[in-house]
């Protein structure tokens, strides 16, 4: 069975521990892909953005998805970990690592998990401003909708 790890957390995460989790003892393995978003400034008005989601309802499509990607591209090993709460700028968001025996099928899976992952998943934005104001909840971008689209052939 591939390992599948999917946890959404308001306490940060280690990339290097998640991947040797991923890696340790396994000689299959020929290529780790990973990818860490982390909460941007937005020009320097932005305290945190806050993060809320639906329990339950997050995870249970977290893992629809991570099972999707490791069926369709091969996987031997996917890990997918999102926060929420309120996150300062330039902490971590997101994590994604995509395990396979060849490069392009880690780039893929990875790719493929988090346009999924931006699109798909049950989760709220909203801004909070270094002025002490509220900003909006951010919105869904169609870049991220497309970005998604492009695995649909």
């Amino acid at each position: 069975m591939t390992p599948l790890t999917v946890r959404v957390q308001s306490e940060d995460f280690d990339l290097s521990g998640e991947s040797r989790t991923l890696t340790e003892g396994r000689a299959d393995v020929g290529a780790v892909v990973s990818f860490v978003g982390l909460c941007r400034d937005e020009a320097g008005s932005l305290s945190a953005l806050e993060l809320e989601h639906y329990p339950g309802m997050a995870e249970a499509e977290i893992r629809r998805i991570g099972e999707t990607a490791i069926s369709r591209f091969g996987l031997l090993g996917l890990t997918a970990i999102h926060r929420h709460g309120k996150i300062a700028p330039g902490e971590q968001i997101v994590l994604v690592i995509a395990t396979a025996p060849h490069r392009q099928a880690a780039f893929d899976g990875a790719n493929f998990m988090m346009d999924y992952l931006k699109t798909s998943a049950p989760f709220w934005k909203k801004e909070h401003r270094k002025d002490g104001s509220s900003g909006d909840w951010v919105s869904a971008k169609d870049a991220d909708d497309r970005a998604r689209d492009r695995w649909m052939d």
